[in-house]
């Protein structure tokens, strides 16, 4: 049997009861709740478990706050200044740098997994350690990450470390919103002046959605309007490569080069040189520049990686600033 319906009205804010609560303030400025004072330090809470109760909440307004903050920025984010698909290290350090540079933009980024970080999570073949060659430690220094310096290259000592620490900070931009667990199926075009395509933002839906297309019935997608894209999905695999291999489906290019053999000192060079704007609207960096470009493979050194990005981010601003005339409002 269904539950009965809720008949009593429940404001969207707190009650006034809760709002009494937390305004009477006990001793030492802890809060008073039912009778009980509240510890506001966690040195407070030592040794008084048994009197230990979180505040009072009714579950619809732990429902109301996620739902109306997601979709406040699914608002806000629907016309971005600049989308970044992939979350993995590259498009993060692409994200952190212009959090930093252009607090201004707004910046929306599209990661397909659950967990942001791409393969940055760990070093090669699931060991820990992480090595960025010289003079990539630059990045680790601006954010503050330490490393053992072993003369050409840096270690840290748990790729989880560097990620989680650039997934802090990126996080902490105001200007910044990603949307994890959310697949990108398209790209957004229009006739390019010049001939051929533009890209103009994003078409998205939720990954788990998307896994589903082929045993369920039509499920269409969002969008996110931009005049600048930053791809970042990696080499070819289940969702890696998409911009690129959406491109040559598309008629905008017309092949793929394939990743070639590992040879680190050639891949991480090309890799950072070759970051750049592929067609109109959509610039390409970290490894799935080596699917269109031919570029080796680079192997589990992640220098490339955060450099590529910091080079994407300078040239999504230029495109921006050349661009931004051109959005659609």
């Amino acid at each position: 049997m269904a539950p009965p319906a809720a008949t009593t009205p429940f404001p969207d804010s707190e009650s006034a009861n809760i709002k009494a609560l937390k305004n009477s303030i006990g001793l030492n400025g802890a809060v008073k709740s039912n009778g009980n004072v509240k510890a506001k330090t966690l040195e407070e809470m030592e040794s008084k478990w048994d009197t230990f109760a979180f505040e009072p909440i009714r579950e619809s307004q732990v429902s109301r706050a996620m739902t109306r903050r997601y979709f406040e920025d699914l608002d806000k984010y629907a016309e971005s200044d600049i989308v970044i698909v992939g979350a993995g290290s590259c498009g993060l350090s692409a994200a952190y740098m212009l959090g930093k540079s252009r607090p201004d933009l707004k910046i929306a980024i599209i990661e397909a997994n659950v967990s942001p970080g791409g393969g940055a999570w760990l070093g090669g073949q699931l060991f820990s350690a992480m090595i960025l060659r010289k003079p990539a430690d630059a990045f680790l220094s601006e954010l503050g990450v330490p490393y053992a310096d072993e003369g050409h290259y840096v270690v840290v000592k748990h790729a989880a470390l560097f990620t989680s620490t650039l997934l802090s900070k990126v996080l902490a931009f105001p200007n910044i919103k990603l949307f994890n667990a959310t697949s990108v199926e398209d790209l957004i075009t229009r006739p390019d002046p010049n001939g051929g395509v533009r890209i103009a933002g994003a078409v998205t839906n939720w990954t788990l959605v998307t896994q589903h297309h082929d045993d369920q019935s039509c499920m269409d997608p969002n969008t996110i309007n931009a005049p600048v894209v930053v791809s970042t999905t990696g080499h070819d695999g289940p969702s890696g490569a998409f911009s690129v291999k959406r491109l040559v489906q598309m008629g905008a290019v017309k092949e793929l080069g394939g990743m070639r053999g590992l040879d680190m000192n050639t891949a991480e060079d090309a890799i950072v040189k070759k970051t750049r704007e592929v067609v109109p609207g959509l610039i390409v960096g970290g490894m799935e520049l080596s699917e269109i470009d031919g570029a080796n493979r680079m192997g589990p050194t992640f220098g490339a990686m955060v450099l590529s990005g910091v080079k994407a981010a300078e040239e999504a601003v230029k495109m921006f600033e050349m661009r931004k005339g051109e959005r659609e409002d």
